[in-house]
């Protein structure tokens, strides 16, 4: 990641962490279903679970308390200081990392069971080779599965639901965050996705568009930044999840 989304993270994380109101809980993402409901990963007692962009540790922290070793790597310390306090309050032990989740090099090679990621990978614009970094660490037979903002979400202005930028426009760029200010991020397609998993040897298991017309009691996103409003939400979805495998040999 530059140094200007590490920056940004470092002086939005506060607000962003107040403003969102996480769940500990495994979740995906605005108006989808989470892990209980989805059913992706699987029984977590006893494996490795990585998580690259764990932001708060919400999630790393709902792995701990299902058994999972968990560790979670985040670019900004202020993420990673409310991580590690909310690990506490819970009373579970996460090894939190403060690195950039494009080089995975404080984890070893064939050492998880499990990669996970929710909405932080927009942030890396090499997504082949982070990917082939999960590919290194993940043993043979072991599961990557991530979200995203869905790319064709953030094409459609949420007032006059217009497309306003073509849908091939990829590429950086600065997303306003109603609260946050502009944050960079780099834009991709589904194809681009599919295309570096592949790319990096995975084997693409599902590829699941929520149907955002559905209200999770369960989703703190809904309502905010401007962006998840409900007329917007009738009209297309705000996620994208991927489950990739690594073959077993």
């Amino acid at each position: 990641m530059s140094d200007e989304i590490k920056d940004w993270w470092e002086k939005a994380a506060k607000d962003y962490q107040e403003s969102g109101q996480l769940p500990v809980d495994i979740h995906y993402g605005p108006s989808s279903p989470n892990e209980d409901d989805l059913g992706l990963l699987g029984d977590l007692a006893g494996r490795d679970v990585l998580e690259i962009g764990c932001g708060g540790g919400q999630c790393a922290i709902a792995f701990a308390k299902r058994g999972a070793r968990a560790v979670a790597l985040d670019i900004s310390e202020e993420q990673l200081k409310f991580a590690r306090g909310l690990a506490a309050d819970h009373d579970v032990n996460v090894e939190f990392i403060q690195h950039d989740i494009k080089d995975l090099a404080p984890i070893g090679s064939e050492s998880q069971d499990i990669v996970f990621s929710a909405f932080a990978l927009m942030f890396i614009e090499d997504r082949l080779s982070a990917f082939r970094e999960v590919f290194r660490v993940l043993r043979p037979g072991g599961q990557f599965v991530f979200s995203l903002d869905h790319p064709f979400y953030r094409k459609v202005d949420p007032e006059s639901l217009t497309v306003v930028e073509s849908y091939h426009e990829t590429g950086p760029a600065y997303d306003e965050m109603e609260g946050l200010g502009k944050m960079l991020i780099y834009r991709y397609t589904v194809a681009s996705l599919h295309d570096a998993l592949a790319g990096a040897g995975f084997q693409v298991q599902r590829l699941i568009e929520p149907d955002s017309r559905i209200r999770y009691d369960y989703d703190p996103w809904f309502g905010l930044y401007g962006y998840y409003v409900p007329k917007m939400l009738d009209m297309v979805p705000p996620t994208v999840i991927f489950k990739s495998l690594k073959p077993a040999d």
